[in-house]
């Protein structure tokens, strides 16, 4: 029969651990497997059984065994290897971060490997491994916005409070306009894709005029009102505001969140909503956008359809979209929105105290 084999005695912490390595998907593949490992150990399985299951040999279950009982949960981890002795010390590599930081080159706006490189004296290799190291990015430019509308918290709780917890009895809608689509077609015919090729096109193009598009976004459901306009005025704004009104059930409110654009306020506009109560309107404070969820809808159709598409005119444009709003209507799924209002107010308060503090330092 064999002598019995004693299973692993393992902690209630250690056991949270090796099966959150086990679930997490970024985890080394390795690691992994020799938490699993320890894990079929506590049910007293033999090493041969062990082995079968996780994929190696009775001997690889054995070392990793012992391993975790001389070091624990650490001992699973890769040991640290010999290599060659590093070359540049940390005064050097201190001296590199300090000029990223803190200084520009001479001859240019931000820093490069070579300009870099060229300065202290390294390779540009050796600069590339330093800022990957520290999370040094030079050649990066983010741009934002921070948003000076003295309501942004109370509008940011609305309208997040609209996505998070409707209303009953009541349809939610994110209205906005995309304009300027451009009718574009290539001047050469574009290569398919092809094995060992991508997709290929001619980098200019004729304009054949342009479109916009008018949406309204169903929180709920996530399909979308749609209706082309060649101009983008007040009159066509109501046109569809008429046509949002005959699509909708009669017997619901509706309430619009839409940006505080031009057209959206004027006298006639305004008139409309005044006549017809059971539309309330939620305005999103300046400069943000980003809390319409129509705008996600508008990245969709930008980078599915529109950008790689060729046409030939306006007309052919529109029919274009428009076949596209039939196929994602025919299937459409909600965009969920995660982030409470709370939580959007704390991001934008960091940043503004990171402005702040660099603003001071400066």
């Amino acid at each position: 029969m064999g002598r019995p084999v004693i299973p692993l005695i393992i902690t209630n912490e250690e056991r949270d651990e090796l099966h959150s390595w086990v679930r997490r998907r970024q985890m080394p593949a390795a690691e992994q497997q020799r938490a699993r490992m320890i894990l079929l150990s506590t049910e007293g399985l033999p090493g041969r059984v062990i082995a079968e299951r996780v994929g190696v040999t009775a001997e690889t279950v054995s070392k990793w065994r012992k391993r975790f009982e001389q070091f624990r949960v650490a001992g699973l981890t890769d040991a640290p290897r010999s290599g060659r002795p590093r070359s540049i010390d940390d005064e050097k590599v201190a001296d590199v971060i300090n000029k990223t930081l803190q200084s520009k080159p001479k001859n240019a706006t931000h820093w490069s490997t070579t300009l870099m490189a060229k300065e202290t004296g390294l390779n540009a290799m050796a600069i590339s491994r330093i800022w990957r190291a520290f999370g040094l990015k030079p050649h990066r430019l983010e741009t934002f916005k921070l948003s000076t509308d003295p309501h942004f918290v109370a509008k940011v709780h609305d309208i997040v409070g609209l996505y998070m917890n409707p209303p009953d009895r009541a349809l939610v809608l994110c209205v906005d306009e995309k304009s300027q689509i451009q009718a574009l077609n290539r001047t050469q015919p574009a290569l398919p894709l092809s094995f060992g090729y991508s997709e290929t096109r001619t980098h200019d193009y004729v304009r054949h005029g342009t479109t916009t598009l008018f949406a309204a976004l169903d929180v709920a459901t996530g399909e979308v009102i749609g209706r082309l306009h060649r101009r983008h005025r007040a009159k066509e704004f109501l046109a569809f505001l008429k046509e949002i009104d005959r699509e909708v059930p009669e017997d619901l409110d509706i309430h619009l969140v839409m940006d505080n654009y031009g057209t959206h306020k004027t006298a006639k506009v305004r008139a409309w909503f005044a006549a017809r109560p059971r539309y309330h309107v939620h305005f999103t404070p300046t400069s943000a956008s980003w809390v319409n969820l129509v705008e996600r809808f508008f990245g969709l159709i930008s980078d599915r359809w529109i950008k790689r598409n060729s046409h030939r005119s306006t007309r052919e444009l529109e029919a274009s979209i428009k076949d596209y709003l039939a196929r994602y209507n025919d299937d459409p799924k909600p965009f969920v929105w995660r982030k409470t209002a709370d939580q959007i107010i704390e991001s934008i308060a960091r940043l503004s105290d990171k402005l702040n503090n660099k603003t001071n330092f400066c």
